[in-house]
């Protein structure tokens, strides 16, 4: 049989921990806050931001929004990120992708200090996390390592496959499995045999952004399938994995949803807790 991993489940225990430590500190320092910015009226930008200052709120931190117009220009959008970056109260700040098509995401991205990138993906934090220096992570790559370690799954001499090289997922997520011990072998868009490089694998973790393409020919007997991917269609969210297919093959499966999903949220939680407790170690070091 295939269980099913819970991310939900997981997810809303790590919440729980990160409230109660904001809680456990009231009174001895700033409370974290962290500041969305959100650029244009994308619906589903919208909703993303949406859940994530409400989990922001019942985390018991405070919750800094900017919204600016779907005209803003690069000066606009610069001249609000750099107001919060000087900000005390602000612990980490997020700028929702994608942003308007007139915008360029990099140097925009890269204004944000990394102290205060709670989404990890400044180029410094992605350099800190290539040296294996003490960094603010990207969230869905740190979501998928806590689901496995809460899973028991050991990741030490695993051979992995991460299918997808983007940058938000299966770049970072890379460097985060090899910190851990694993093999890893990647797939992307160039990879002629798909299935040459995820059969042997322990782990599959899927991230391409395409619907329903990975499948019993893909996974060995007993495999763990992480699937990132998550897509709108009439009949409901699906992932890039065809799950229902892989019941009875795969030993463990996340689910789409409640699977990856929540614990992008939760670990957004856990870096501005972290940026805001690192904040006060350098506070104090330089009182």
């Amino acid at each position: 049989m295939t269980t099913t991993i819970d991310g939900t489940r997981i997810a809303r225990r790590i919440r729980s921990q990160v409230a109660e430590a904001v809680a456990g500190a009231a009174g001895s320092g700033p409370v974290p806050g962290l500041a969305t910015v959100l650029v244009g009226d994308d619906p589903a930008s919208a909703v993303y931001v949406a859940a994530k200052r409400r989990a922001i709120r019942e985390a018991g931190m405070r919750d800094f929004h900017r919204h600016l117009p779907g005209h803003a220009t690069h000066d606009d959008v610069a001249a609000v990120l750099d107001e919060l970056a000087a900000t005390p109260e602000v612990s980490g700040i997020l700028l929702q992708l994608p942003l308007p098509r007139h915008l360029d995401a990099a140097p925009l991205i890269d204004r944000i200090p990394v102290t205060k990138d709670v989404d990890g993906l400044t180029t410094a934090s992605l350099g800190r996390l290539a040296r294996g220096e003490r960094g603010l992570r990207p969230c869905t790559p740190s979501g998928v390592i806590e689901l496995l370690d809460a899973e028991g799954i050991a990741l030490r001499g695993a051979k992995v496959a991460v299918v997808g090289w983007g940058e938000l997922v299966g770049k970072p997520l890379t460097h985060l499995l090899l910190r851990r011990g694993a093999t890893v072998s990647v797939a992307h868009e160039h990879t002629t045999d798909l299935a040459a490089v995820t059969r042997p694998a322990d782990i599959v973790v899927v991230a391409t952004g395409v619907r329903g393409l990975v499948g019993p020919e893909h996974i060995r007997p007993g495999a763990v399938v992480i699937d990132v991917g998550i897509h709108r269609t009439p009949s409901g969210l699906t992932g890039d994995v065809r799950s229902r297919e892989l019941d009875g093959i795969a030993g463990r499966i996340t689910p789409v949803p409640g699977g990856v999903g929540p614990m992008t949220i939760a670990m957004l939680l856990v870096n501005t807790l972290r940026a805001a407790e690192w904040g006060a170690e350098r506070a104090a070091v330089a009182a």
